[in-house]
């Protein structure tokens, strides 16, 4: 059995005996109402503006409630996944954390957390936007509630296109013609094609094509999907794509190789969320006044707008909390108008608001990076309005952990380029490994 999912079994094995010897303490507030006790949190924020919001954050919390106490943990998300996996067998886990969409549907599962539908009302269930709710919810219970959102849109380079004559692409065709026609290695790459395992980078590039079809690599009743017409067309875009317009190596690229060669203006054209301004602000300062963004292309230019991926970052309370009063106050507590936005403005433009309502409010808007992109973050907040996270197009799903973490949609392409395997073969193929995994689950 492959180590992440055996490990997934672990889990549910262990939390239910953990669960069943441990008393659920609320007696968290004295008799002046007053909120007293310690929790701990554990947050992915590994970069500065965002770390320190957690941090101010919690002492902003302790200051109004003195006899609180809240311990801040940051983990980067690699070592976050196995720090939840093993404490929850150990049972050291927090009373708060950040997580990832398929964590939360990998928690829920092994029932440790509880649900949030009480904070998102206090906040106002209709200020938040109704699909990154969803990725949280069975039979109505909200057992997360989304931070920040965003959307994978089409990035591309305005210069490049001016002094060729080229429009902006609107069709996957029109996009392949496109970057053929600005391919220029070693120096310039029309669009790079990732398909490192040990990623995502291919199963993401697959899902773009497969969901502007409208349909999903997950099917309803939680089959994979890749032998359909539409999914067999889209492998075969991308190989081609890769044979045209790619750099050799992007067989091996993973995340941060794709968005690197962007970032430092030798690709043309590439995927992302509104991350990618900061990368190439990092990385190539002289370019940031020459990307733009763009919707998802189509197969045709008519097709309806179907939502494609959005990524959404929840926050969760963890059902071995000895304080989860205390611990959804504090959840409550982030979503404070100005301190809100200080946050979201700590990566402008890249972390987009869960609520609606600040999406649109002038002190959201108004500041120097989201007004100069105002046209991406635009296409980007539509996209956010619309996508799930890979998987998700049903609910929360298992499989979706499983297609997205296993690379097998990335060796499947390894084995078309470079094995010169046929494509419906390796569809086959992957399309049966990914269901004997989703068997799995159920035994």
């Amino acid at each position: 059995m492959n180590k992440k999912l055996f490990v997934l079994f672990l889990l549910i094995l262990s939390l239910v005996i953990t669960a069943c010897g441990k008393e659920d303490d609320t007696s968290n507030q004295g008799s002046s109402g007053e909120f007293d006790g310690e929790i701990t949190v554990w947050h992915s924020f590994t970069q500065g503006p965002r770390m320190e919001f957690m941090q101010s954050a919690a002492d902003a919390f302790m200051e109004e409630h003195p006899k609180v106490k809240i311990k801040i943990e940051t983990f980067a998300w690699p070592e976050f996944y196995t720090k939840w996996t093993t404490g929850i067998q150990s049972g050291q886990v927090p009373d708060v954390s950040t997580a990832l969409p398929n964590h939360v549907v990998e928690l829920i599962d092994v029932d440790a957390l509880v649900p949030l539908n009480d904070v998102i009302d206090n906040i106002g269930r209709d200020r938040f936007y109704e699909a990154p709710l969803q990725e949280g919810t069975i039979d109505s219970d909200n057992f997360s509630i989304p931070l920040y959102s965003h959307a994978q849109v089409m990035w591309y380079r305005k210069d490049l296109l001016e002094e060729a004559g080229l429009e902006v692409p609107k069709t996957w065709e029109e996009l392949f013609e496109t970057a053929k026609a600005l391919n220029n290695p070693p120096n310039l790459y029309g669009l790079s094609v990732p398909m490192g395992s040990g990623d995502m980078m291919a199963t993401r590039f697959l899902n773009f094509y497969v969901r502007s079809a409208g349909e999903t690599l997950l099917t309803e009743d939680g089959k994979a999907n890749l032998t359909s017409k539409s999914a067999i067309d889209g492998i075969n875009y991308w190989v081609k794509m890769y044979n045209e317009t790619s750099p050799e190596g992007s067989v091996n690229y993973t995340v941060l190789d794709q968005a690197n060669l962007y970032y430092q203006g030798k690709s043309a054209f590439d995927f992302n969320s509104g991350f990618q301004i900061g990368g190439v602000e990092t990385n190539s300062p002289q370019l940031v006044d020459q990307i733009d963004a763009a919707p998802m292309p189509k197969i045709n230019e008519s097709d309806p707008d179907n939502g494609i991926e959005t990524s959404n970052i929840p926050v969760v309370v963890w059902k071995n909390s000895k304080h989860p009063e205390i611990a959804k106050a504090f959840v409550e507590s982030l979503y404070e108008k100005e301190e809100y936005i200080e946050f979201l403005h700590s990566v402008p433009a890249g972390m987009l608001p869960a609520l609606k309502d600040i999406a649109e409010d002038p002190m959201f808007l108004d500041e120097p990076t989201i007004q100069k992109f105002d046209n991406a973050v635009k296409i980007i907040s539509e996209a956010v309005d619309k996508g799930t996270a890979i998987g998700m197009e049903n609910g929360p799903s298992l499989q979706s952990g499983i297609i997205t973490s296993q690379s097998v949609i990335e060796k499947m392409f390894q084995d078309i380029v470079l094995n010169s395997v046929p494509v419906e073969e390796a569809a086959e193929k992957a399309e049966k490994e990914l269901n004997d995994l989703f068997d799995m689950l159920s035994r």
